[in-house]
């Protein structure tokens, strides 16, 4: 799957200026993280289980 067929989207705590942004693409296998201002680099891509261990982590909700 190239990365623009995928359904990109941002955090809703994301700023409305636009910067500093992370955009979050979900597929089956794997989970797609890029840049906003640089979605022409390659996105980072994890597995589901690593994403949701990160993002559990991140939240503080892994303690």
């Amino acid at each position: 799957m190239s990365t623009t067929e995928l359904s990109w989207f941002k955090s809703s705590y994301s700023g409305s200026d636009g910067d500093n942004c992370v955009e979050v693409a979900l597929a089956p296998q794997a989970v797609h993280v890029r840049d906003s201002k640089s979605t022409r680099i390659k996105p980072l891509v994890v597995s589901p289980t690593a994403w949701s261990a990160f993002t559990a982590h991140a939240s503080g909700n892994d303690r």
